[in-house]
């Protein structure tokens, strides 16, 4: 038997033991439209909210002027101490474009996991995960998922001075927050009409486009 004719068949078992193993009776058509519909879901930055330093609020703030003498106090202290924890919300939407036009049925899909790795400047800091399954109604429309973010910046910016930590907190989420900075490597896992599945390979998540 030629390569090729063994290569087709082995493909071919590979498959039926895929959709016997993981969706019971559903077809290889079926299994090929699930996953085609999981991977039109998609994501993006579209926000921080709730940024704070050293537990001094800064969604107001603009540049290092805009912080109190007592502000000062505390972020000093924070600093000598090697740390300057930060803490915000990051917003990322999803969208489930499966809204029953272009052929394909409306389906909702429930977000299960989504473990993720917040990258600042390129530069990987912090990783989790969503603390329960999200809904993602299949009406085209973006779904928010709020994710609680905590950050030691000394820990990640070691090579940064004091002015220029501050300077990177204000950036991300003071009132002129730049979230082109921010991006995430992460891992959808969804329910599906034939059952839990993961994203087919890790995304990176941006503020520009959907992903």
């Amino acid at each position: 038997m030629k390569l090729r004719a063994i290569r087709t068949l082995l493909c071919a078992a590979a498959l039926a033991a895929l959709a016997a193993t993981n969706f019971g009776c559903a077809t290889l058509g079926e299994i090929a439209a699930t996953i085609s519909n999981l991977q039109r879901l998609k994501f993006r930055v579209a926000g921080v909210s709730g940024f704070t330093v050293a537990e001094i609020g800064i969604a107001q703030k603009q540049r290092l002027a805009d912080f109190t003498v007592m502000d000062g106090i505390r972020l000093a202290a924070a600093y000598q101490g090697k740390k300057l924890p930060a803490s915000f919300t990051l917003n990322i939407e999803a969208v489930n474009p499966n809204d029953g036009t272009g052929g394909s049925p409306q389906t909702a899909s429930t977000l299960t996991s989504f473990a993720w790795r917040l990258l600042i400047d390129d530069k990987p800091t912090v990783a989790g995960d969503i603390t329960r399954p999200i809904e993602i109604p299949g009406t085209g429309q973006a779904s928010v998922i709020p994710l609680q973010i905590e950050i030691d910046l000394v820990q990640f910016f070691q090579d940064k001075g004091y002015n220029d930590l501050l300077n990177l907190a204000l950036a991300l989420g003071g009132m002129k927050s730049d979230i082109t900075r921010l991006a995430l490597d992460a891992q959808p896992r969804v329910t599906t009409p034939l059952g839990e599945i993961a994203y087919p390979g890790r995304i990176t998540v941006v503020s520009k486009e959907y992903r």
